[in-house]
């Protein structure tokens, strides 16, 4: 399989080309590395992954669907067709379109929350294939559906271009990616530098992801819009709690996060990442290269499109 890369975007002031544009991806997703200073002075790991707080906002957004990502994928499933939801969690972004899912495969790193994704489309009557493993590894063991969905995965790929090309061999209809329009731990650089001194990066974005997209000759378009956050914590204190972790912080400091983040503006009466409320998110779509019972080579057409200046390459 091969990929004719178009002209990239500039960088500075310089035409960048795609090599150039993969290699800054995987420098900036680097340079979130914790120092190992940092890191080794706590006993539980900073990369937490609340599972109860995702499978919340996975209940949340089934319940009432909504935004730009579920509008493209929704209109893609008409006729209904077989999704394929990768770095699913418990479904946020595929438990929406159920209604219109005549199969759902499900790929996920974390097995628990492949079961509670199970969990909820077997209670909406929809059986759930799960394959647990990291995508694009694990891309060769996945059928192709008609839609395939990922939402908030790409800051943790630094090998994205494998990525992209894997889920639009996957897709005959069309592939549509959320992503936050910035790193979504940025929310907390203000805290690491108040607690510990420490400037963390402002990099990659959004924009990032659409120049290597260009790059590769992905054809689709983009829009950025806002999600309205809701309440996917249960208490100010597991909110804390997760923070805590994630600032390399010891249980004994959960009073002062607490404290930083009511200064930084969260409201202990309805706890909500720092950020997370009216966050920039960026959907991007375009056209699955699948044909009917395969997955064969990606198309490689005209660069990317977007509704504003922030997501136009």
């Amino acid at each position: 399989m091969t990929v004719s890369p178009s002209a990239g975007p500039t960088v500075g002031h310089a035409r960048a080309s795609l090599p150039e544009l993969l290699q800054r991806w995987r420098d900036d997703l680097a340079a979130w590395a914790i120092p190992e200073e940092i890191s080794a002075s706590v006993t539980e790991s900073p990369w937490v992954l609340p599972r109860q707080v995702f499978a919340r906002r996975a209940d949340t957004v089934s319940a009432q669907p909504d935004g730009e990502s579920y509008q493209r994928a929704w209109a893609a499933l008409d006729p209904p067709g077989t999704v394929l939801d990768v770095g699913s969690g418990p479904g946020a972004a595929c438990l929406p379109l159920l209604p219109r899912t005549s199969a759902l495969t499900a790929v996920d790193a974390d097995e628990h929350m492949l079961t509670l994704l199970a969990e909820r489309a077997t209670a909406r009557g929809v059986a759930a294939t799960r394959v647990p493993g990291r995508w694009p590894q694990v891309a060769s063991a996945v059928p192709a559906a008609d839609v395939v969905t990922c939402h908030h995965v790409l800051y943790n790929v630094p090998e994205i271009d494998d990525f992209l090309i894997a889920l639009t061999e996957h897709a005959r209809r069309l592939v549509v990616v959320e992503i936050t329009a910035t790193h979504p731990l940025t929310s907390l650089n203000s805290l690491w530098l108040a607690f510990h001194g420490l400037r963390r990066p402002d990099r990659p974005t959004a924009d990032d992801v659409l120049g290597i997209a260009t790059a590769l000759g992905l054809h689709g378009e983009s829009k950025r819009w806002r999600r309205v956050g809701g309440a996917g914590y249960a208490s100010f204190t597991e909110l804390v709690d997760v923070t805590r972790r994630r600032l390399c912080l010891p249980p004994a400091r959960a009073g002062d996060v607490a404290d930083a983040l009511v200064g930084a503006g969260v409201d202990p009466a309805h706890p909500r990442d720092l950020g997370s409320s009216r966050r920039d998110v960026v959907t991007i779509w375009w056209p699955g290269s699948a044909k009917r019972g395969c997955a064969s080579e990606p198309t490689t057409t005209g660069p990317f499109t977007g509704d504003n200046e922030n997501s136009k390459r």
